[in-house]
């Protein structure tokens, strides 16, 4: 069951965010809704054909089933990993109505889930996607863990900016090149479309100047009232942090929770990063 044809994208606006919508039992491909990412792109500077970064957006799908060829449900979680540099994303209910239209239809295996999963988002997103289902028989294991670093969330200071403020950031007077990873649980953001929060950990991993920690962290919760999806609020976050910190590496990364049984975990890093991996964070 593949889709041979390639949606259109779209801006935020157009997007089943926020609208009642019917629910659909059987493949329905066209569900799947793409938004142009250079549009919010183009508000940080980035050109289309220069990313300052790689990355991937990793989603993992919680309420995957379909039928076996006699008609048994098969229950499974499902991992997706779609480039930063596709030009473009998925909207996440979309992607939660197309999953649910699997419900009453029949496939041979999950390789075939994967695989029309896989030709599907491609299609969409303009670039090859990474599929993989794992049916809850086969006894999946996933672990939970922390970034290997220092939580700020401990730090005793005083906060009263929540909305984006790059200003906050700023390194030492030290020229002692440091390597280190910060993270905190306390990042907030708010869908671009229905204003519904979105909660999330995220980390920063740099090697460079020491980063100011207190203002890292003012700088993490100044998101709090600003709406903006989660790949664009790590790739906003990354650009700021290279322009007024200027690490000779960067890797930002964030875990969301979920909604509409998806959670979406975005990481963006200079050229060389790897992977921040796919653990689960504790919320999750």
């Amino acid at each position: 069951m593949k889709n041979s044809m390639q949606p259109a994208p779209h801006g935020a606006e157009s997007s089943p965010l926020g609208r009642p919508v019917a629910y659909r039992d059987t493949y329905a491909p066209e569900l799947l809704f793409p938004i142009d990412r250079q549009l919010k792109r183009d508000e940080l500077g980035i050109a289309a054909n220069a990313l300052p970064f790689i990355g991937a957006d990793l989603w993992n799908a919680y309420e995957l089933s379909w039928l076996n060829p006699r008609g048994k449900p098969v229950v499974a979680l499902g991992h997706i990993e779609v480039p930063a540099d596709s030009p473009r994303l998925v909207e996440s209910k979309s992607l939660k109505l197309y999953l649910n239209a699997f419900n009453q239809t029949r496939f041979d295996s999950a390789e075939a889930v994967a695989a029309t999963v896989r030709a599907d988002l491609s299609a969409a997103v303009g670039a090859a996607v990474n599929v993989a289902v794992f049916p809850l028989a086969a006894s999946t294991v996933r672990s939970f863990g922390l970034p290997d670093g220092l939580c700020l969330d401990e730090l005793d200071i005083e906060i009263d900016t929540y909305q984006p403020t790059p200003e906050f950031l700023r390194t030492g007077c030290c020229s002692r090149v440091v390597e280190e990873t910060l993270y905190s649980h306390l990042l907030k953001s708010n869908c671009l479309v229905t204003g519904q929060p979105d909660w999330g950990m995220v980390a920063v991993r740099y090697r460079g100047a020491a980063i100011d920690r207190a203002g890292l962290l003012r700088y993490i919760v100044s998101f709090r009232s600003h709406n903006e999806f989660h790949e664009q609020c790590v790739e906003r976050m990354f650009c700021d942090i290279m322009a007024r910190c200027a690490p000779q590496a960067l890797l930002v990364w964030a875990r969301y929770t979920r909604r509409g049984g998806l959670d979406i975990n975005p990481w963006r890093g200079t050229p060389g990063s790897c992977s921040p991996g796919n653990f689960m964070e504790v919320r999750q």
